[in-house]
């Protein structure tokens, strides 16, 4: 699966990359992106990240 940051809208606070590292990194212009997919494994993680998001910025493609 796959998960979106909405460029617009983050503030760069980290809290997704900190959360979910595996799936978030912060791009070049200190916003977070989603640079990889996730499994099950992974889901729990992505899902802390999007209810955790200050801003709602994240979603799941």
């Amino acid at each position: 699966m796959k998960a979106k940051v909405d460029q617009e809208m983050c503030i760069g606070c980290g809290l997704c990359t900190g959360t979910a590292p595996e799936v978030f990194r912060m791009n070049e212009d200190d916003k977070a992106e989603a640079y990889a997919e996730f499994g099950e494994d992974g889901e729990e993680a992505v899902k802390e990240a999007i209810d955790g998001c200050p801003v709602s910025a994240i979603s799941r493609d």
